[in-house]
């Protein structure tokens, strides 16, 4: 019986775990970061609840990605596996995970400055929401790219 990291089996997982985790804990901060600034400029103007809740939720598409990869890749984990493809599959789940776990905090962030801008401005609400949108296309290059790459495997 080999090790761990000569299972094909345990690779792919770990790859998979390490997808849905990172996506996951991107979003979670993200989401803290909106959730927070969100309550901040409701607790001043509850009217204010639809204009925001948008760009609260931004950040919630990381792990929603993390979790379709993780889904996917998961499909292609066989006990059969060799190492390298185990590894394969690691990498291939590499691209959404940083990518998830990244774009989750910047967006979070970003989303969160410009909850703050609408509760100075509401009528800026529609135009700033371009500003987390283009952290988000980074994420979804991360989900086309492990896509493609678990396909490969």
């Amino acid at each position: 019986m080999g090790t761990l990291f000569e299972s094909g089996y345990a690779i792919a997982m770990m790859g998979v775990a390490i997808c849905v985790l990172l996506c996951g804990v991107g979003s979670a901060v993200g989401l803290y970061k909106t959730g927070s600034a969100s309550s901040g400029v409701l607790g001043e103007d509850p009217k204010k609840f639809g204009k925001v809740m948008v760009l609260v939720l931004l950040p919630a598409t990381q792990g929603i990605y993390g979790f379709i990869i993780g889904i996917i890749a998961s499909t292609s984990v066989v006990d059969s596996l060799t190492a390298a493809q185990g590894w394969a599959i690691l990498g291939a789940c590499l691209p959404m995970a940083i990518s998830g776990l990244i774009t989750g905090i910047f967006q979070g962030k970003t989303a969160a400055n410009c909850i703050y801008a609408v509760g100075k401005q509401e009528s800026l609400s529609g135009k700033l929401i371009i500003y987390p949108a283009m952290i988000e296309f980074y994420a979804i290059l991360g989900l086309i790219i492990s896509i493609m790459l678990v396909a490969a495997v």
